[in-house]
């Protein structure tokens, strides 16, 4: 029997795991949520801090730039892309990823724009969270396990043009071409899966 020489061996290109620096922020004002996942970021070998608003957070980033950081998108005293921007800001190599319980495209492209490397929704556990983080920049991301469905698709898209719209039932039905009352039946009922 020979052993396989380690060159040999197939290799997950797909991640970054040879990192000398780990440091993580993670910034969510749902404390249980905090902790569970600061321990299980832990466990695999980053360097945690934690806070639980927008202050709190942009605080950690003047004090030490992390290399990584997870943020939720809502937060009690304002935005996490705030944090986002901040951050990418200080340290232009820093890997963001915004966690959010209100998936949106809108607020998602916001966050590509502003510095996020993913956006996931919540609940996400930690190894989606190191997968989006660890994730090599060239990689292209797995297909979802569920994508989302053509209702939600154009769920998401009529609530785009209603933000845009400045939450104007009006002035949405008129661009989309739909009626008012149509509208406002399609906001009023939850989001489709």
């Amino acid at each position: 029997m020979t052993m396989q020489d380690s060159t040999d061996l197939p290799r997950d290109t797909s991640r970054v795991d040879s990192l000398e620096d780990k440091s993580l922020l993670l910034v969510d004002d749902d404390q249980p949520f905090l902790n569970r996942l600061g321990r299980a970021m832990e466990r695999r070998g980053f360097e945690v801090r934690t806070a639980s608003s927008v202050g709190e957070g942009l605080a950690e980033v003047r004090r030490a730039a992390p290399a990584f950081a997870v943020v939720d998108l809502r937060l009690e005293d304002g935005t996490g892309l705030d944090v986002v921007q901040a951050l990418h800001g200080a340290r232009e190599d820093a890997r963001a990823v915004m966690l959010t319980g209100y998936g949106n495209i809108t607020t998602a492209v916001a966050a590509v724009k502003l510095g996020a490397v993913d956006y996931l929704a919540k609940p996400a556990d930690a190894d989606d969270v190191e997968a989006a983080l660890l994730a090599r920049p060239d990689a292209l991301p797995e297909p979802p396990e569920n994508p989302m469905s053509a209702d939600r698709v154009r769920w998401e898209h009529i609530q785009r043009v209603y933000e845009l719209c400045g939450r104007n039932v009006s002035e949405t039905a008129r661009r989309l071409n739909m009626h008012r009352r149509t509208l406002q039946r399609i906001l009023a009922k939850r989001s489709p899966r």
